[in-house]
């Protein structure tokens, strides 16, 4: 249920995210445990929908060290989501610049030699695929598009977490649908 500022939380009975956010600034484990609980899912989705598949595990948890770190920096002027999203994007970003991996990140998802023996069928997996395809997105494409569509945030939202104008937001959405679907459309 969300309260009149766009705070999630969770059902009856149930503190909000900026109650449980007070709690925490005042050094609460316990609220802190709450917090993880409840968006350690939506962020392990996020991280693996940005490609990280095999590191999704530890940046959530580096995101949840942010915002323990972070907790007095906490200003209840936006949904706790986009204040944890923005997290989420820096640590992701900080694994990304850590790995070197800017040029290595593409080569990973490069298609198969056309001397492939699979008969098509990793075509066919791929063109069924959308994780393929949210891979093949540039890096901003694909984190505006993951956030609004996988994660449920407005552009708004989006906007605040990534420090971006919601037009950018908005023109980054259109070009990531327009892209896939040019890549759907010409598949074979």
């Amino acid at each position: 249920m969300a309260n009149e500022t766009g705070s999630g939380g969770g059902g009856e009975g149930q503190p909000d995210d900026f109650a449980l956010m007070e709690r925490i600034r005042a050094g609460d484990e316990r609220a802190f445990g709450t917090i993880v609980e409840r968006y350690q899912r939506p962020l392990l989705n996020f991280f693996a929908r940005m490609g990280a598949s095999t590191h999704d595990d530890d940046l959530a948890q580096e995101t949840f060290v942010r915002l323990w770190n972070y907790r007095m920096k906490y200003k209840p002027t936006a949904k706790f989501t986009t204040f944890l999203y923005t997290l989420a994007r820096h640590a992701w970003l900080d694994h990304v610049r850590r790995a070197g991996r800017f040029a290595d990140f593409f080569a990973r998802y490069a298609e198969e030699a056309p001397g492939s023996t699979d008969g098509g069928l990793r075509a066919l997996r791929k063109r069924m695929d959308i994780q393929t395809a949210l891979e093949a997105l540039p890096p901003r494409q694909r984190e505006v598009l993951v956030l609004a569509v996988h994660q449920g945030q407005t552009y708004e939202e989006i906007s605040q977490a990534l420090s971006i104008p919601v037009g950018t937001v908005k023109s980054r959405v259109f070009n990531a649908l327009n892209s896939l679907q040019e890549r759907f459309r010409h598949e074979p």
